[in-house]
């Protein structure tokens, strides 16, 4: 138990030091502060990108979060490249240059638990990571969200299963790994882990029928917690 505390503060503290500066000096990334301007935002990711477990694709956070960009933005338009089953290393090799292509001047990146899931040691997670978000900070003027991994472990999924315990603490590994990355390419991270355990055990109705994906209420709120960390790069008007 002592392990697992030190670990979850630890999560906490990158968490918070990704909002900090970066040392690429990516962090003073803001988008445009002309409202007219047009803005593509492209969404990386898995089947929480795609919008698995959502009842329509316009209920997947994805969709959500753009229709509130076009309330700043009214020329905003959105490219969803994620994938059910993508792991880190597909969206290194299937979605990564495409987005870099497009030029976006927002995107968002949500990656990670099909990696757990499938076993993917945490130093690849780790360098495909930071492939991702070295490439977009540096081949692009975007700004970078990301968020931490919920808590699969608390998921029906795998709740009261063999395999939580060490899930549980491969998600407190993995978002350690991504916070750390983050703040090196000054990404702006959203912390999903705290409010999902926070959240998920007394709101049950935010997870699918399938147990493991959000369904139409969760994704709303993954659009809620997105939201925040878009804001936080908006410059003040």
């Amino acid at each position: 138990m002592k392990t697992r505390a030190v670990a979850l503060t630890a999560v906490f503290i990158l968490a918070a030091a990704a909002g900090c500066a970066g040392s690429r000096g990516e962090r003073g990334r803001t988008l445009p502060l002309d409202a007219a301007a047009p803005l593509l935002y492209v969404a990386l990711g898995d089947s929480t990108v795609e919008g698995i477990g959502a009842s329509s694709p316009n209920a997947g956070y994805v969709a959500r979060l753009h229709a509130r960009l076009r309330t700043v933005y009214p020329r905003a338009s959105v490219v969803n490249l994620g994938l059910g089953g993508a792991t880190s290393a597909d969206v290194v090799a299937d979605q990564l240059e495409r987005a870099v292509l497009l030029r976006p001047q927002l995107v968002t990146v949500s990656i990670g638990p099909n990696d757990i899931t499938g076993h993917v040691p945490v130093k690849d997670y780790e360098r495909n990571v930071q492939t991702m978000f070295r490439r977009l900070t540096d081949e692009t003027a975007a700004v970078v969200v990301a968020n931490l991994l919920p808590d699969l472990a608390i998921t029906p999924r795998f709740r009261g299963r063999e395999a939580a315990s060490a899930v549980g603490e491969l998600t407190v590994r993995f978002n350690e790994t991504l916070a750390r990355v983050a703040r090196q390419y000054g990404v702006e991270v959203v912390d999903l882990y705290q409010a999902s355990r926070a959240e998920l055990p007394v709101r049950p109705e935010l997870i699918a029928a399938d147990g493991y994906h959000p369904s139409d209420l969760g994704y709303a709120r993954w659009a809620e917690l997105l939201w925040s960390g878009v804001e936080r790069r908006l410059v003040t008007r």
